[in-house]
């Protein structure tokens, strides 16, 4: 669930999406079961289950700006970090999930890779322009570098 809440930014949507994946991955255990590591398949189906969610988020807070409807954004999660994950929520997509998944689910270079199925040397890549960019927007949004 922390995964996909890093991930989507609602803790409301992650508990859906949490509860989404283990109920595909009952429904297909036959499948799921045998894999070497069952828990790789269901960290990358909610890391692209979060990337739906936000898509759709986003595509709907447009069709309501164009419609004129503008509802209030459902609540932010309450915690100190999340500046963090907001910025983390805006790079792309692999650099994000490959961040999640090592910061917050404590994976290794390795483990990352089978989840989001590529390479240690991908993943690395991930996390550096991950690192540099996060650094540049995180230093600009706290006024210390202009």
């Amino acid at each position: 669930m922390a995964l996909a809440a890093v991930l989507s930014g609602s803790r409301w949507a992650a508990e859906d999406l949490a509860q989404e994946t283990f109920s595909a991955a009952h429904q297909q255990w036959d499948r799921v079961g045998k894999y070497e590591h069952p828990q790789v398949w269901v960290r990358r189906v909610v890391a692209n289950k979060s990337v739906s969610f936000i898509r759709r988020s986003v595509a709907q807070a447009r069709a309501r700006t164009r419609l004129g409807h503008n509802r209030p954004p459902l609540p932010e999660m309450p915690d100190e970090s999340s500046e963090v994950w907001d910025a983390v929520r805006r790079l792309p997509r692999r650099q994000a999930q490959s961040v999640a998944l090592t910061y917050l689910e404590g994976l290794s270079v390795e483990e990352v890779g089978l989840v989001l199925g590529c390479s240690g040397g991908t993943v690395k890549t991930h996390l550096k322009r991950a690192r540099a960019t996060l650094a540049r927007r995180l230093a600009t949004s706290d006024g210390s570098e202009q």
